[in-house]
C-alpha cells in the first residue's frame, strides 16, 4: 500500500475509466494516450499483484481486531487488491493470454472478462478514489 500503491491504483483507474474521463474532459485524451501503450503490461502486473494482495488481506484479517484504524487499513488493502485484480484482468487480458496456453484457463478468463467488462468504467472511477485515499492517508498517517 502506501504512496506508490496509491499512484499505481490511480493510473490503473485512469486507464480503466479512460472513456468516461475523455467524455467529460476531452483535453485529458492527450495524457491518457501517453500511458495507453503500456496498458496491457500495467494490467497484467496489476492482475497478478492484485490476486496476491487479496490472499494477503485474507491472511491479515486479524487487523480487524486492532479497532477502527485496523479495520480501515484492512478494508483499504482488500479494496486495493480487488480493484487491481479486476481492472488488471480487464486491461491486461491480451498480455496474460500470451503466457497462459491452457484453453480451459483462457475460456475461464474470457467468461470472467465478459462478467467484469460492463463495470470497467465504474471500477476505474472507484480505483481513482481509492488511489487518492491511499495517497492522502499515507501523507496524513505516516510516522516520521
Amino acid at each position: 500500500m502506501g504512496f506508490a500503491g496509491g499512484l499505481w491504483l490511480l493510473v490503473l483507474g485512469v486507464l480503466g475509466a479512460a472513456s468516461l474521463i475523455i467524455a467529460r474532459r476531452p483535453d485529458a485524451k492527450e495524457m491518457i494516450d501517453k500511458i495507453a501503450p503500456y496498458q496491457g503490461w500495467i494490467g497484467a502486473v496489476s492482475a497478478v499483484w492484485g490476486i496476491w494482495m487479496i490472499i494477503s488481506a485474507v491472511l491479515s484479517v486479524g487487523w480487524l481486531a486492532l479497532g477502527m484504524g485496523g479495520a480501515i487499513l484492512w478494508a483499504t488493502y482488500l479494496a486495493d487488491g480487488v480493484l487491481q485484480a479486476a481492472l488488471g484482468l480487464l486491461l491486461g487480458v491480451g498480455v496474460l493470454k500470451q503466457f497462459i496456453k491452457d484453453p480451459t484457463a483462457n475460456e475461464k478468463m474470457d467468461q470472467t472478462i465478459a462478467k467484469l467488462a460492463p463495470y470497467q468504467g465504474t471500477m476505474g472511477l472507484i480505483a481513482i478514489g481509492v488511489g487518492i485515499w491511499m495517497i492522502v492517508a499515507n501523507v496524513l498517517f505516516s510516522v516520521a
